[in-house]
């Protein structure tokens, strides 16, 4: 298998492919300790942001990293065929409280359709729904076209 072409991704198709998507591996690091998890986003094209709830326990890994403020790092990544795409956004997270919510922040918020509640072990009582933005320093995108036929 060899690679056949490889080009990076407009704007315009970075975020046609963010719309078509809802779902990504969230990566965060605090000094040299990684956390990567699945997760279900939203994502706002006119602004470039993402929206994400994300569900922990209070004394859970990922509640810890989410308090140490650490650096955020998104890909979300397809297959079909014989192409493969991803795009990366880097930056921090911003926790948002509910009342600051404006109209258009809770549409995107609708559109993070995970995490789904009853998968969880615990009451929904026991967990920490937090609501967070991250709006990317940056965001590339790449396509690379392969050639199965070797």
């Amino acid at each position: 298998m060899a690679i056949d072409q490889e080009t990076e991704m407009s704007d315009a198709e970075i975020d046609d492919f963010l719309g078509q998507h809802e779902t990504g591996v969230l990566s965060l690091a605090r000094t040299d300790d990684p956390y990567a998890i699945p997760i279900s986003y939203g994502y706002d094209g006119d602004n470039r942001e993402f929206y994400m709830r994300l569900v922990s326990t209070p004394e859970s890994e990922k509640r810890q990293f989410l308090e140490s403020s650490p650096g955020a790092r998104l890909v979300v990544y397809d297959e079909v065929g014989s192409t493969y795409r991803s795009v990366i956004a880097t930056g921090s997270l911003e926790n948002i409280s509910p009342a600051e919510l404006t109209p258009g922040q809770i549409a995107q918020y609708g559109d993070a359709k995970r995490p789904l509640f009853e998968i969880w072990a615990q009451g929904k009582k026991d967990l920490d729904i937090e609501l967070y933005r991250l709006e990317p320093e940056s965001l590339s995108g790449r396509r690379t076209d392969v050639d199965r036929k070797e």
